[in-house]
């Protein structure tokens, strides 16, 4: 007589990394490692102290892994929503997902050098890695610009919500993608023109609006998806959705207007 084992349920955890594609877990242990990164920096800078503002901190690997990270994580979860094929959306993950290692590893070795990693031509070397962050953050623009259109070509699945949701949070992300290729271009117009600390300094005015408008596409999803979760009516949840996009667009418009009402 045959005896029949019965194997233990995995964990809701355990089943959603199990369903994962290969390369939605490669980009969430990628966008882990970042984020490790930037706490084991921010470790580094309470054993070595020093400034934690300016050209050359510890801030700048802490602040930028922990973005970086966060922010893939995000986009291979919020993409998985979009009507796209899936070869193309794998493909442009990877890509981002690549940009990403680039630009934190970039940034965290000049740190380690004790050196700025942005606007930085000093050497040749200088030179080569701020010219990479530069056009790294060119194929970030575009990369997210791409999955910013297809989220508006056809509505995002999803629970209710997660439509308005999702295009909310690209369309916010485009303004951070504008305050900082801003702050790139005028920092590059100030380098140019022999003002070299001054580049330093120029792009304090927009970072507020830059990290505030940065992780929308991660907020608003998230509450969507927890919303479904609820026992609210699909009205009242797009209604939730709705009012914390607004007060999102409110929260960046007060940081894009800070630096004036602070003069």
């Amino acid at each position: 007589m045959a005896v029949s084992v019965s194997r233990p349920r995995p964990s809701p955890l355990t089943a959603s990394v199990q369903a994962l594609r290969p390369a939605e877990r490669l980009c969430h242990a990628t966008g882990l490692l970042l984020v490790l990164s930037g706490l084991f920096h921010l470790v580094v800078f309470a054993v070595d102290g020093g400034p934690w503002d300016g050209p050359v901190s510890w801030r700048k690997p802490v602040t930028f892994g922990l973005s970086f990270g966060a922010t893939l994580i995000a986009l291979t979860w919020v993409t998985s929503y979009l009507r796209i094929a899936e070869r193309t959306r794998t493909v442009l993950l990877g890509v981002f997902a690549a940009d990403c290692v680039v630009e934190v590893g970039g940034i965290t070795l000049q740190v380690w050098r004790r050196v700025p990693s942005h606007l930085n031509t000093q050497t040749p070397f200088d030179t080569a890695v701020s010219m990479t962050l530069a056009v790294g953050g060119g194929v970030l623009v575009v990369l997210l610009t791409v999955f910013t259109v297809a989220s508006f070509r056809r509505a995002p699945a999803g629970p209710a919500g997660m439509a308005l949701a999702v295009r909310s949070g690209f369309a916010i992300l485009l303004v951070a993608l504008a305050s900082g290729a801003a702050m790139i271009a005028r920092g590059v117009l100030l380098t140019r023109t022999g003002h070299q600390q001054a580049a330093y300094h120029s792009t304090a005015p927009l970072k507020p609006l830059h990290g505030v408008s940065l992780h929308a596409v991660l907020v608003l999803p998230a509450l969507a998806r927890l919303l479904s979760r609820t026992a609210w009516s699909e009205r009242a949840r797009r209604r939730a959705v709705a009012a914390a996009v607004g007060a999102y667009t409110a929260a960046v418009a007060a940081a894009g207007l800070w630096p004036l009402v602070g003069r």
